[in-house]
């Protein structure tokens, strides 16, 4: 019988959910409040990941561009010490953290060249804390970048790799919760995103489009009714003339349904991104790695 690790060593993968649950409150309870053990486990503990396809339609260079954005969700046991990934998180239980991550891409064209965006972010599911590690990177035809933040001493560390002079190579110290982890609060529970006027850092991908320095900055955050069961969290930022939008579902799982960045420049003139989900699959895609699943690709419209 297979059994794989849940934050304490124990869950499922070929065990009856029932029996997996008592195992999981037999273990502990959740100290961060609003997630629901076993109504999580159920879901997000089945050995799968939750694939969202987007329309996009992003802002670069003053003209919008098609192209196509993918949140993939999935839970993982992630090395406090390390922070990375546990090969082995059964041999090393006292070191296994649970977290939600997130890997978010965006492709599309300007002009005659590609861009190809990528965000990693996770987040403790149960531990009261800012996500541990986010990284950010960046490739067009003029070159990379590259952003990692680890959480250390109260703080992220902070490495900026680029190959624009002004950006490349730096290192900084700064302590905010990242606006990146937004989007994991919501999948945990859209109650743990805090209305009111808050220390954040933007999103480590506006900040490689918008060149601005990477540091902490006052946002305003609020929610709102959008009507379908669905609600909106706005966070507006008056220094960098920053506002996102993030639409989400307000029953569990609080699926993602869509975002809108807009970015107010010195100049005036805004920039409006969008995204909308057309698809969504839970699947284990690490599995489904040979040619004859690449039909796949056209069911999720990539």
């Amino acid at each position: 019988m297979k059994i794989a690790l849940s934050k304490y060593g124990l869950i499922q993968s070929l065990l009856p959910f029932s029996f997996v649950s008592m195992l999981l409150f037999s273990c502990s309870t959740s100290s961060r409040d609003g997630v629901e053990e076993e109504q999580f486990a159920k879901y997000w503990y089945q050995g799968k990941a939750e694939i969202n396809v987007f329309d996009l339609q992003q802002s670069r260079y003053g003209e919008n561009r098609p192209g196509k954005a993918v949140m993939i969700f999935v839970t993982e046991d992630f090395s406090k010490k390390k922070q990375v990934k546990l090969d082995n998180p059964q041999d090393n239980a006292s070191d296994a953290q649970k977290v939600m991550k997130l890997n978010m891409t965006r492709e599309f064209v300007t002009g005659v060249y590609p861009y190809h965006t990528m965000l990693s972010v996770f987040t403790p599911v149960y531990d009261e804390a800012y996500s541990p590690k986010i990284t950010a990177s960046m490739t067009e035809w003029c070159g990379q970048s590259f952003t990692q933040l680890n959480f250390k001493s109260g703080g992220y560390q902070v490495k900026q790799f680029s190959y624009f002079e002004s950006e490349g190579d730096l290192e900084s110290k700064i302590n905010a919760m990242p606006e990146d982890e937004l989007f994991n609060r919501i999948r945990l529970n859209p109650d743990l995103v805090v209305s009111g006027n808050q220390l954040l850092i933007p999103s480590l991908i506006f900040q490689r489009f918008s060149h601005l320095p990477l540091k902490p900055e006052n946002a305003e955050i609020s929610k709102r009714d959008a009507g379908s069961n669905q609600a909106e969290i706005l966070v507006e930022y008056a220094g960098i003339g920053r506002k996102l939008t993030i639409r989400y579902q307000q029953f569990f799982p609080f699926e993602i349904i869509s975002f809108e960045e807009a970015w107010t420049k010195e100049n005036g003139k805004t920039e409006i991104t969008t995204a909308t989900r057309t698809q969504m699959k839970m699947l284990d895609y690490w599995n489904q790695n040979e040619k004859v699943f690449e039909p796949l690709r056209n069911e999720l419209g990539l």
